[in-house]
């Protein structure tokens, strides 16, 4: 069997990436219309994939869009835990609380997608819609919740030579 390609390669992880971007946009709807899931997912697909500079991947977006609300109290338990004590889950933008909680959603329930990999996304799409310091502040909540989810993937391994005989 070959090795994929660099331009499919580069296509799928453009595809993802869509993904999370329309996915975040979907939660942020579900937010502020109170609409379900199902119809926001439905309505992305329908009238808004087709305008998307990458083909997203309906699969990734489908699992976040309807993996949140299903886990949303563990999620914002999680999100909340990694915040400073002087900040409240509801205090946060609404773009801001959507990204940490896809972002949460992914390092939760997706091992097979590397948390570095997860939080260098999110961090990407919130500057889109944000300034450093807000990206900052993702990057720093996400490597949190990050730890504590993935704990295995941030301990460092003995190297030769290191281990205890």
């Amino acid at each position: 069997m070959t090795a994929p390609s660099q331009k499919t390669q580069r296509s799928a992880h453009e595809g993802r990436r869509s993904a999370r971007l329309a996915a975040v946009q979907a939660l942020y709807q579900m937010e502020l219309t109170g609409e379900g899931a199902g119809t926001v997912a439905q309505e992305f697909i329908e009238h808004r994939f087709c305008d998307a500079p990458a083909k997203p991947d309906e699969e990734l977006f489908r699992a976040i869009v309807d993996g949140v609300p299903h886990r949303q109290i563990a999620i914002d338990r999680a999100v909340a835990a990694a915040l400073s004590e002087d900040w409240r889950l509801q205090r946060i933008d609404s773009i801001l609380r959507a990204i940490l909680r896809a972002g949460a959603y992914e390092l939760a329930d997706r091992p097979d997608i590397p948390a570095r990999v997860v939080i260098d996304e999110y961090i990407e799409i919130a500057r889109r819609f944000s300034d450093e310091e807000q990206c900052a502040f993702v990057n720093a909540v996400l490597d949190r919740i990050a730890h504590v989810e993935r704990a295995a993937e941030f301990s460092e391994t003995p190297r030769n030579g290191d281990a205890a005989s």
